[in-house]
C-alpha cells in the first residue's frame, strides 16, 4: 500500500511541475515550485483524509467523515490564491494564476485519491486552457494598456477619456495631478483603459495624434 501513495505522490508532484512550468513561462507570480507543492500537498491531504484514520475507525462510538480534510484544502487553497493576486497600476493582475492554483489542487486531490486518468486528464485540459485557448482566441478579448500625458491645458486633457471612448476603448480609471514646473501648473493624466487584443500602442499613439509627450504601455 505504501507504493501506491508514493506514486501517487509522484504523480501529482508531475502533473502541478506541468502546469507551473507553463507559468514560470510566463513570468507570473506563481511557478513551478509553488504549483508543485500545491499538487503534492494536496495529493497528500487526500491520502490522509482517506487511509490517515483508520487505526481509529474501528472503535465503538467513533465515526469518521473521510472527506472532511479534502474539503478543507478546497477552502484553505484561497488563501494562496489570493496571495498571487496583486493590484498593479490600478489593474488586477494574477487571477489567472490563482485559477491554475486552486485547478492544480483539484488535480493533487483526485490523484491522492488514487483518480489517476482524472487527474492526468484535468492537467492536459488546464495546460490546453492557459496555452491553447490564448492563440486561439487571440484576437477576441481585452488588453490593458496604461496612457500618461502631461499638458498645461486642463480642459484639452478632460477631451481625451471622449475621444478613447469614441474609438472603443474603456476607461478602466482616470487620474489627474498637478505638478511644478518652471514655475507653472502642469497637469498630469494617468489613464488605464481597456481595448480590443488587435490593438496596439501605436494604434493609440494614432488615436491620440494631436497630442503630445504621451506615454503608453500595456500592462496585460
Amino acid at each position: 500500500m505504501d507504493n501506491e501513495f508514493f506514486l501517487r505522490l509522484l504523480l501529482a508532484g508531475i502533473m502541478g511541475v506541468a502546469i507551473g512550468l507553463d507559468r514560470e513561462y510566463r513570468a507570473k507570480e506563481a511557478g513551478y515550485r509553488t504549483h508543485f507543492l500545491v499538487s503534492l500537498g494536496s495529493a497528500l491531504f487526500m491520502i490522509i483524509s482517506q487511509h490517515g484514520f483508520e487505526a481509529v475507525t474501528g472503535h465503538q462510538g467513533i465515526g469518521l467523515d473521510p472527506s472532511r480534510v479534502a474539503s478543507q484544502v478546497v477552502t484553505g487553497i484561497g488563501f494562496i490564491g489570493a496571495g498571487t493576486i496583486i493590484l498593479q497600476k490600478r489593474t488586477v493582475r494574477g487571477l489567472t494564476t490563482a485559477a491554475g492554483i486552486w485547478a492544480t489542487s483539484a488535480i493533487g486531490l483526485a490523484i491522492g485519491a488514487g483518480m489517476y486518468w482524472l487527474g492526468i486528464v484535468a492537467t492536459i485540459l488546464t495546460l490546453a486552457g492557459l496555452e491553447l485557448l490564448g492563440v486561439v482566441f487571440s484576437k477576441v478579448g481585452m488588453r490593458n494598456f496604461l496612457i500618461e500625458y502631461v499638458s498645461e491645458n486642463r480642459d484639452v486633457l478632460n477631451t481625451i477619456p471622449e475621444k478613447l471612448k469614441s474609438r472603443g476603448c474603456v476607461i478602466v480609471s482616470y487620474r489627474m495631478s498637478e505638478q511644478l514646473c518652471g514655475g507653472n501648473v502642469h497637469y498630469k493624466v494617468s489613464v488605464v483603459v481597456k481595448a480590443k487584443k488587435s490593438v496596439n500602442e501605436n494604434d493609440l499613439l494614432m488615436q491620440l495624434g494631436a497630442f503630445k509627450d504621451v506615454a503608453i504601455s500595456c500592462i496585460e
